[in-house]
C-alpha cells in the first residue's frame, strides 16, 4: 500500500491558471522518477474528459489508461497552494494529489482522503498547513471507525443461556481482531442488560483494538430465568467511536420485526442494522469496474442519484452494515467499493422503482469505464459431460449412527457440526461443436475465442481470490493456479482438438483430464505439484465456460464433505461458518490440507468415498488431531465432545493471551517459535500471533507477481516490509525456490520426467547467478543492520552450498551488512547424511519435513492413493532428523524444523526430544504451539523421541506416542 512521505509534498506553491498548476504537478512526479516528462499530456487529457476535483480544495489530478506506458513506478506528489487555484469547473483548489499509477494501488490513498472531506475546516487547513509532516498528517489520520459486518455475527450459536451467547459475542469480536483477551475476561463479568424482545447488551472497554458490534444469536430461541432470549448484543466501546453502533442498536429495536430477529441470516441482519425499513425497496447490482469505485465512477453514481425524484441510499454487501447516501460522493468513495463486491441500493415512495433501475443500469453500463461481466457463459448447455465428477462408490456399506470412521489427521482442531455434503456441479456440455446453442457456436477460430476469453475471466476471478486470502500460503497456491492458465501445452492439446471440430468445453476438459491422469500414474509435475491443483483450475475455467455455478452452503455452522477440495476452493471458505473439513481423498500433506492448516480450520482427509454417503445436516464429530470422526453421534458422545471442545477453546484463549512469551518447555528449556510466511505483508500478522521471527520466508511469492525478473529496487522494498514489521526479529529468507514443478514464465525450464527430481531450487538459481545475486543483494540491503538469515533450497551437498556463499561473503563485503547468518534447507536425504560435512560451514538448518517425508519414502505427497502414507513421523525421517540436529550442535549450529511436522501436536514432543532449536509454524499456529511446548519437560520429550525411533513405521510410532 502506498504511504505517504515527506519527499512526497512541497509547500508554499504559486500557479497563474489551472493549467500552470497541472504542468507543476506533472514535473514533481517526473522529477521524483514516477513517470515520463510526456505525462504532462496525460494529465490535461483526462482534465479534459472531466474535473478531479474531489471537494474541500483538494484536486486529484491523474493520467489516462492510453497513457499508463509512460508511468515508470506507481506513487503520488502532493502541492500545496496557498493562495489557490482557481479551476477550470470554478472551485478553488489549495491542495494536488497528483498520481502516477500503472495499477490500482493508489486507491488506498484516495479512500484515506475521503475521512477528512467531511471536516469543515479542511479547506483551510490544507491551504495553511507549514509542514509536510503537518500536512501528512491531516490526510492519513482517518477516523475511527466502528465496525459491523458478517464477520462480527455469530449466527446460531449453541448456547443454553444468555451469559454463553455474550461470551461468543465477544469472542467472535476477538476473532476478528477488534478486540485482545482483556475485552473477553471483563465480558465474562458482566450481567447482560435487557433491552426488550428477547434482546440484551454487553459492552466493555479493556481491550479494543477498533470499536465494534457483535451479535450472537442462540440456534433456537429459548427463555431463561430472566425471560427470552432470541439473541445477546456485544458492543466494543471506545471514545465516542461506537455511539454510531448504539443509534443502529436502536434503530434495530424499532423494527416491527425484531423478535424474529434468532431466526435471521447475516443479509437480513445486516441489512436491519443499517436502517434499511420494511417499507423500502432494494435492488442489488455487482460492481464492475476493474477499480472499484473510485473518483471517476463513483462521481457519475452520485450524479445519477442526484437525477432521481426520491433518495436513494447504498451499502455494501459484503462490507459493513453501513449505509450512506448515494447522492454524497465523499461518502460513495469512503464505501471502498471494489470489482465483484455488490452494491444494495434502498429507495421509499412513489417512484421509487424506476429511480432504483436506473441506478443498477449506471452500474451495469459501467459508471463511464469499460467493463467486463463475471460470466461469459448463457447457461448450462445440454449434452454429454465429459468432465469426470465425484462418485459414491454404491457398494460402499452405509455408515451407522454413533460409528467411528478413522482417516488421516490433516489439520488440528476438533469440531461439532452438521454436514454440509458439497458435489462438483455438472459440466453438461456437447463434445462437438456444431452440438452447442446458437450462442456458442462457430469454428476453430470462435472456440478458441471462447476458450481464450474463459481463461482470462478465470484470472480475474483468481486474482480477486488473491486479494483478498488470508494467509501467506493461500496466496502462493493461488498466484500458482493463475501461472497453470497459461500453459502453452495445455492450450494447444486443448486448440488441437478444436481444430478436430471439438466444443471449447470438450477440448479443454481433455486436455485437462490427460494432463491430470499422466501426473496421477507418471508423478509428471510439468504443470503444478499436483493433479488436484491442475483439476482446480481446469474446473474454473470449464465452469466459466458452462456458466455453472458452485453449490451454495448453508449460512449456518457446517463441516464441509466433499470428495477432495482444490486450494481456490478452500480460499474461497468463510472461516466463520466452516468449522471442519473432511474430505474422501488426499493428504496431510496435500495442498488443501496445507491450507486448512494455515486457516486454523480443522481436518481430516483421505476417509474414503463412504463420507460422502453422508447426508446433508447429518450431525459428526470431527477430530483433526486423531484423524477420526464420529457419525451421528449418541447424546452421551456428544456430550462428552462439547465438553472437550470447551476445554479446547478454553485452552485456544489462554494461548492466545500468552502469545507473547517465549517459547519453552514447562522446565525452561528454549525452544524458539517463528512463523512461515508466503508473502510479506503477513509479517505483522506473524508478529501479532507471538512469531518470534520468520523461520521461512518463502521469497518465489515475489517473482510469481512479476511478469519479468522484479528488478533491485522492487526485491528491496519487499524484503524491507518484513524487517520493518519484525520490529528487530530474525528474518530467515529461503532464496528462490521455483523450477519446473513451479515454473516462471520468464524463466522457461526445459521438460523433465521429473521435476521434483530436476533443475529447482538451488539448482536452477546457479544457471543464472545474476538473478541470484540480485535477491541477495536485496534481501543484505533492506535488512542492514537487522537479524538476516539466509537459506538456500534443495542442497544436496557442500558444493551446491558453496558456490552460493561465494556470492553472500562477497556482497556481504562490499554492503557492510550487520547480523547475517546463511545456511540451507534440509530436505534431500543426501544433505541429512552429509549434515557433518555442511555443519562444519554453514551457520544453520532447517528441515524442510514435506520434502525431506517425500524424498525418504518415495512417496509424492500429492499422489491420490499413497498421500495419506507420507507421514512426518515415520521412523525413517525421524532418524534423519537426528542425524542432522547431532552433526549440528556437534558444530555450534542451530537446527529449525519450518514443515508441517513443526505444528503436529504429536510431534512436538518428539521433535523437542530430539533436539531441535526452532520450531517455524504457520501464522495461526503460533499460540498453541507455545502452549504445547509449556506442557511438556526435556525428560517426557526424550522419551518421546526415544519411543517413536524404536517403532517400524509411522502409525506404529502415532499409536505408540497415543499410548505414553
Amino acid at each position: 500500500m502506498l504511504t505517504l512521505q515527506s519527499r512526497d509534498v512541497a509547500l508554499g506553491c504559486q500557479a497563474t491558471s489551472w493549467q500552470d498548476a497541472l504542468d507543476q504537478a506533472a514535473a514533481a512526479l517526473h522529477e521524483g522518477g514516477l513517470v515520463e516528462p510526456g505525462y504532462r499530456d496525460a494529465l490535461h487529457a483526462r482534465e479534459a474528459q472531466g474535473s478531479t476535483f474531489l471537494g474541500s480544495a483538494i484536486a486529484i489530478p491523474h493520467g489516462t489508461p492510453a497513457h499508463r506506458e509512460q508511468i515508470q513506478r506507481t506513487g503520488v506528489r502532493l502541492l500545496q497552494f496557498p493562495a489557490g487555484v482557481e479551476w477550470h469547473d470554478g472551485n478553488r483548489v489549495h491542495l494536488l494529489v497528483a498520481i502516477a499509477a500503472s495499477s490500482d494501488e493508489h486507491l488506498d490513498v484516495l479512500r484515506q482522503l475521503t475521512h477528512v472531506l467531511d471536516d469543515e475546516d479542511v479547506a483551510e487547513r490544507v491551504a495553511t498547513a507549514e509542514s509536510a509532516e503537518a500536512m501528512i498528517a491531516l490526510l492519513s489520520k482517518p477516523k475511527v471507525k466502528a465496525r459491523l459486518d458478517a464477520d462480527t455475527l455469530c449466527l446460531r450459536f449453541p448456547a443454553r443461556d444468555r451469559f454463553e451467547l455474550a461470551l461468543a459475542a465477544a469472542a467472535r469480536l476477538r476473532q476478528a481482531d477488534c478486540v485482545d483477551s482483556a475485552f473477553v475476561a471483563a465480558i465474562t463479568t458482566q450481567e447482560p442488560v435487557e433491552l426488550g424482545h428477547g434482546l440484551w447488551l454487553v459492552s466493555a472497554a479493556a481491550g479494543v483494538r477498533q470499536p465494534a458490534l457483535s451479535l450472537a444469536t442462540p440456534e433456537r430461541a429459548f427463555t431463561g430465568p430472566r425471560g427470552a432470549v432470541n439473541g445477546v448484543f456485544c458492543v466494543a466501546a471506545q471514545g465516542e467511536a461506537h455511539f454510531e453502533l448504539l443509534t443502529r442498536l436502536a434503530t434495530l429495536l424499532d423494527d416491527e420485526r425484531v423478535e424474529t430477529l434468532a431466526d435471521a441470516g447475516a443479509d437480513d441482519i445486516l441489512a436491519r442494522l443499517s436502517g434499511e425499513s420494511s417499507h423500502a425497496e432494494t435492488a442489488r447490482v455487482t460492481l464492475l469496474n476493474a477499480h472499484g469505485l473510485h473518483a471517476r465512477p463513483a462521481k457519475l453514481l452520485v450524479q445519477a442519484a442526484r437525477e432521481q425524484s426520491v433518495a436513494i441510499l447504498v451499502r455494501l454487501q459484503e462490507g459493513a452494515a453501513e449505509t450512506v447516501s448515494a447522492a454524497s460522493l465523499t461518502k460513495v468513495i469512503g464505501l471502498g467499493a471494489r470489482r465483484g463486491q455488490t452494491l444494495i441500493f434502498t429507495a421509499e415512495g412513489e417512484g421509487a422503482t424506476p429511480a432504483l433501475a436506473a441506478m443498477v443500469a449506471a452500474v451495469e453500463s459501467g459508471l463511464g469505464e469499460s467493463v467486463r461481466p463475471f460470466d461469459e457463459g448463457s447457461g448450462v448447455a445440454r449434452g454429454q459431460t465429459l468432465a469426470r465428477q465425484s462418485r459414491v462408490t454404491e457398494s460402499a456399506p452405509p455408515l451407522d449412527d454413533d460409528s467411528a470412521l478413522t482417516a488421516t489427521a490433516a489439520s488440528p482442531g476438533l469440531a461439532i457440526a452438521p454436514v454440509f455434503v458439497m458435489r462438483a456441479p455438472s459440466f453438461d456440455y456437447p463434445e462437438r461443436a456444431r452440438d452447442l446453442p446458437s450462442a456458442r457456436q462457430g469454428d476453430a477460430a470462435r472456440q478458441r475465442e471462447r476458450l481464450i476469453e474463459a481463461r482470462d475471466e478465470a484470472r480475474v476471478q483468481l486474482n480477486t481470490l488473491i486479494g483478498r486470502a488470508k494467509g501467506g500460503d493461500v496466496a502462493e497456491i493461488l498466484s500458482m493456479h493463475a501461472e497453470m492458465l497459461d500453459d502453452p501445452e495445455l492450450h494447444e492439446a486443448a486448440f488441437e482438438g478444436m481444430r478436430e471440430g471439438w466444443s471449447a468445453e470438450a477440448a479443454w476438459w481433455n486436455a485437462i483430464d490427460t494432463a491430470a491422469r499422466a501426473q496421477e500414474v507418471l508423478a509428471d509435475r510439468l504443470l503444478a505439484e499436483r493433479a488436484a491443483d491442475l483439476r482446480d483450475v481446469g474446473r474454473r475455467v470449464l465452469g466459466v465456460l458452462c456458466g455453472a455455478k458452485m453449490p451454495t452452503p448453508p449460512a449456518g455452522p457446517y463441516i464441509l464433505v466433499t470428495d477432495d477440495i482444490g486450494p481456490s476452493d478452500v480460499a474461497r471458505l468463510d472461516t466463520e461458518q466452516v468449522r471442519g473439513l473432511l474430505t474422501a481423498r488426499g493428504g496431510a500433506t496435500s495442498h488443501s490440507a496445507i491450507l486448512a492448516r494455515a486457516l486454523g480450520i480443522p481436518a481430516v482427509v483421505g476417509a474414503g468415498e463412504r463420507v460422502l454417503a453422508l447426508a446433508n445436516d447429518d450431525q459428526i464429530i470431527l477430530d483433526g488431531d486423531l484423524g477420526r470422526i464420529i457419525v451421528r453421534p449418541s447424546r452421551e458422545r456428544r456430550d462428552r465432545a462439547e465438553l472437550r471442545l470447551k476445554e479446547l477453546e478454553q485452552l485456544r484463549r489462554e494461548a492466545y493471551g500468552l502469545r507473547f512469551e517465549e517459547g519453552r518447555t514447562g522446565d525452561g528449556q528454549r525452544i524458539e517459535v517463528a512463523a512461515n510466511l508466503g508473502n510479506t505483508a503477513h509479517a505483522a500478522d506473524a508478529v501479532e500471533n507471538g512469531a518470534e521471527g520468520v523461520g521461512l520466508l518463502r521469497t518465489e511469492f515475489l517473482f510469481m507477481a512479476h511478469p519479468d525478473v522484479p528488478d533491485l529496487q522492487t526485491q528491496v522494498a519487499e524484503y524491507s516490509r518484513a524487517f520493518e514489521a519484525l520490529d528487530g526479529r530474525p528474518l530467515v529468507a529461503r532464496t528462490l525456490d521455483v523450477g519446473g514443478d513451479k515454473p516462471l514464465p520468464y524463466w522457461p525450464v526445459p521438460a523433465e520426467d521429473n521435476p521434483f527430481l530436476g533443475l529447482r531450487g538451488i539448482r536452477l538459481a546457479l544457471t543464472r547467478p545474476e538473478v541470484l545475486e540480485t535477491q541477495l543483494r536485496a534481501l543484505l540491503i533492506a535488512a542492514g543492520a537487522r537479524p538476516l538469515r539466509i537459506m538456500f533450497p534443495m542442497v544436496k551437498d557442500i558444493d551446491e552450498y558453496r558456490q552460493a556463499r561465494a556470492i553472500v561473503d562477497r556482497l556481504q563485503a562490499e554492503i557492510g551488512a550487520g547480523d547475517v547468518q546463511v545456511g540451507v534447507m534440509i530436505e534431500i536425504p543426501s544433505a541429512a547424511l552429509l549434515a557433518p560435512s555442511l555443519a562444519a560451514e554453514v551457520d544453520f538448518f532447517s528441515i524442510g519435513t514435506n520434502d525431506l517425508t517425500q524424498y525418504t519414502l518415495a512417496i509424492d505427497r500429492g499422489h491420490a492413493e499413497l498421500s495419506s502414507q507420507a507421514d512426518g513421523l515415520h521412523p525413517a525421517v525421524l532418524r534423519l532428523i537426528q542425524m542432522t540436529v547431532e552433526a549440528a550442535h556437534a558444530h555450534g549450529r542451530w537446527v529449525g524444523i519450518c514443515g508441517e511436522l513443526g505444528s503436529d501436536p504429536a510431534a512436538i514432543p518428539v521433535l523437542v526430544g530430539l533436539g531441535v532449536d526452532e520450531l517455524s509454524v504457520s501464522v495461526r499456529q503460533v499460540p498453541m504451539v507455545k502452549a504445547h511446548l509449556r506442557g511438556i519437560t526435556q525428560e517426557t520429550a526424550k522419551r518421546h523421541a526415544t519411543t517413536a525411533l524404536s517403532q517400524p513405521t509411522s502409525q506404529a510410532v502415532r499409536d505408540a506416542l497415543e499410548a505414553l
